[in-house]
């Protein structure tokens, strides 16, 4: 993994939520010059420590929909059973976010739909797609008092900045 000093942070943590910034409006936050800002900023994106520039989408303004948060526990675990799972999960859009994790069950996931309907289709369509699902268990989300776009960089890495 290559160093990164107190400026690149700067720079990551500011463009979290500025991703539109200017170079030279990045190079006044961060306190640097236009050319050598650019050159760091090429240096981290070239590094993938930037994974792509975007908008964040309120979905809520767009219509109804719901979150639901499930658990899902795999039949098998051998590492094909996970691979085949893995390959039947990514090929539904609804599921925007899968975790892999330790305890009671073996991935969580995040999926997005229309509907409670529309959400027990998508589980349907996966179940049939012989993913491997033992069993699973869902969570409607009712309300998402917390809800953070960006990570607290400054915090999780302070003692990775020189």
């Amino acid at each position: 993994m290559e160093k990164l000093d107190r400026l690149d942070f700067k720079i990551l943590s500011y463009l979290q939520d500025h991703g539109r910034v200017t170079n030279v409006g990045l190079a006044d936050a961060i306190g640097l010059s236009a050319s050598p800002c650019l050159s760091r900023l090429k240096r981290l994106e070239d590094a993938g420590y930037i994974r792509y520039y975007g908008a964040r989408v309120a979905l809520e303004k767009l219509g109804d929909y719901l979150t639901v948060f499930t658990e899902v526990t795999l039949a098998d675990h051998r590492i094909a059973d996970f691979d085949r799972f893995l390959s039947r999960a990514r090929e539904i859009c609804e599921i925007v976010e899968c975790h892999h994790v330790s305890g009671g069950y073996d991935y969580f996931l995040k999926v997005v739909a229309r509907s409670v309907v529309h959400y027990q289709q998508i589980f349907e369509s996966l179940l049939e797609s012989d993913a491997g699902i033992e069993k699973y268990f869902s969570y409607i989300v009712l309300d998402s008092p917390i809800m953070r776009d960006v990570y607290p960089i400054d915090s999780l890495f302070r003692h990775r900045q020189e």
